[in-house]
């Protein structure tokens, strides 16, 4: 996006909810939904005499989380006490991680439009998560169920240049984060948040100018929005003469834009110390190996290898392995005997379609895809027609039979016998002599009109390659 002479500076935090069925710190769930202030306990209240017990799950979440974003690992980190006061926080402080971070640095690569990103990532580390402030008029109803919930705060370094750059940077976290299996990504139950770092400069300049955080934006094309917004904001207080401040805003979605929330913490605000009821973590190498050998081929290099392997067009592949689950049941449909041509084919548009009709995850199909492997190859031998096979999908979604059983049922069976198929075809050419001489003086459009009608006798069971040729046989190829 163009500024004239100004250039937008951002880096994103993203705040990740680790999958783990307890907190971090304390052995009360840590699921979504629940009565208000079901899920809480002493330790996350804050009572006195309470200790928190590191969850080992939610280590070995974030331990494969900074791994997947190529990260260091750093074998010893320190929990740190960030202290502040707000009425969702019940102890007066949280507690994260500062100076000594579980990851370190690292650097991923995602597709913006027609050319290849790198953000580098600063650091990932665990904290703890507040509660909920919800206002009402006069008055503020708490709900404390998420104080306590493990979250991995990914960190990138200020290299993102454009609104739509730090929305895909976003997509491209969670689709990892989703891949791994740490965090199921759900923006709208806020498992994942970001906050978003802006600031502009003059172009050419090499010092960073005053940032605001746009905080807690819980969609992609909000992330977009509300920067773009902010940057728009920005140049304008600055050319008008006024200056930015350093501060935390929100997002304001029903107006379209941020709206200032507090002035903006730096770190020495937060008065961090190490949590003295916490040890150092210590994370044996050979912990790292075994949790290194447990992630699976990610989204990028997994559609790099469908292009090579199974020569799909990089918007094929790219489709295919937006989701884990999706890319796992085509390469089943292609391991059964499907070409990866007609897998992919069917998956992107039969099966997506009526997952999205449906609103069901790719882990709640019923269609196995062996099933689906044989539907298409009854196609590819030439046993059904394309239109026929929807018709038999319609039953496998539902039912999940087999496909052979199926046809049989629908008495679907391809016609491919040219004798049978010429004597419709007659049949047709005879009842609707105008279109035959339309055809024959040069008007080709009428020659659809005849396979409609050759289809339409054959209850769609003729072979289109047969009714197509044995037509412009008995009309005369134009």
């Amino acid at each position: 996006m163009l500024y004239n002479d100004w250039e937008m500076v951002c880096g994103l935090e993203i705040h990740a909810q680790l999958n783990t069925s307890s907190k971090i710190f304390s052995p009360e769930s840590a699921l979504f939904g629940g009565a208000d202030n079901q899920n809480v306990h002493p330790i996350t209240l804050g009572m006195p005499g309470c200790l928190p017990l590191l969850n080992e799950k939610a280590v070995e979440l974030a331990i494969k989380t900074g791994l997947a974003l190529g990260c260091e690992i750093n074998e010893v980190s320190r929990f740190a006490r960030k202290n502040y006061f707000y009425p969702d926080s019940p102890k007066g402080y949280q507690i994260s991680q500062f100076e000594q971070p579980i990851c370190g640095p690292g650097e991923i690569e995602f597709q913006v439009e027609d050319y290849i990103k790198k953000v580098r990532i600063e650091r990932a580390h665990m904290e703890e998560d507040a509660g909920k402030s919800s206002h009402l008029g006069d008055s503020t109803l708490i709900n404390l169920n998420r104080v306590g919930v493990p979250l991995l705060e990914i960190v990138s370094q200020p290299d993102i240049s454009s609104p739509s750059e730090a929305a895909e940077y976003a997509r491209t976290i969670r689709q990892i984060l989703r891949y791994i299996g740490v965090c199921d990504g759900n923006l709208e139950e806020g498992s994942m948040r970001c906050d978003c770092n802006v600031s502009i400069r003059k172009k050419g300049d090499k010092k960073l100018g005053t940032r605001t955080e746009i905080k807690n934006v819980n969609s992609f094309r909000f992330v977009q929005k509300s920067i773009e917004y902010e940057v728009q904001r920005q140049i304008d207080l600055v050319e008008s003469g006024g200056q930015v401040v350093q501060e935390t805003r929100l997002w304001d979605s029903s107006a379209n834009k941020t709206v200032s929330m507090r002035a903006k913490e730096d770190a020495n605000d937060y008065r961090y110390f190490p949590d003295p009821d916490l040890l150092p973590l210590v994370v044996a190498p050979e912990t790292i190996e075994h949790i290194k050998k447990q992630i699976p081929e990610l989204p990028r290099p997994r559609a790099e290898r469908f292009q090579n392997e199974f020569l799909l067009t990089q918007k094929e592949a790219v489709s295919l392995t937006q989701e884990r689950a999706q890319a796992d049941y085509f390469e089943a449909v292609v391991q059964n005997g499907a070409s990866p041509k007609a897998a992919s084919s069917w998956i992107m548009t039969e099966l997506l379609r009526e997952l999205n009709a449906a609103e069901l995850e790719f882990e709640a199909i019923k269609l196995r895809p062996e099933n689906l492997a044989k539907l298409i190859k009854l196609v590819e031998k030439g046993t059904l027609s394309r239109n026929s096979a929807k018709k038999v999908f319609q039953v496998l979604w539902s039912e999940n039979k087999d496909p052979e059983v199926v046809v049989e049922q629908l008495g679907l069976v391809q016609i491919t016998d040219s004798s049978a198929i010429e004597k419709v075809i007659n049949e047709v050419i005879n009842n609707n002599p105008k279109q035959a001489e339309q055809y024959r003086s040069g008007k080709l459009k009428v020659f659809g009109f005849f396979v409609g009608q050759v289809m339409k006798a054959t209850n769609g069971q003729a072979s289109p390659e047969v009714v197509n040729s044995l037509l412009k046989t008995k009309l005369g190829a134009k």
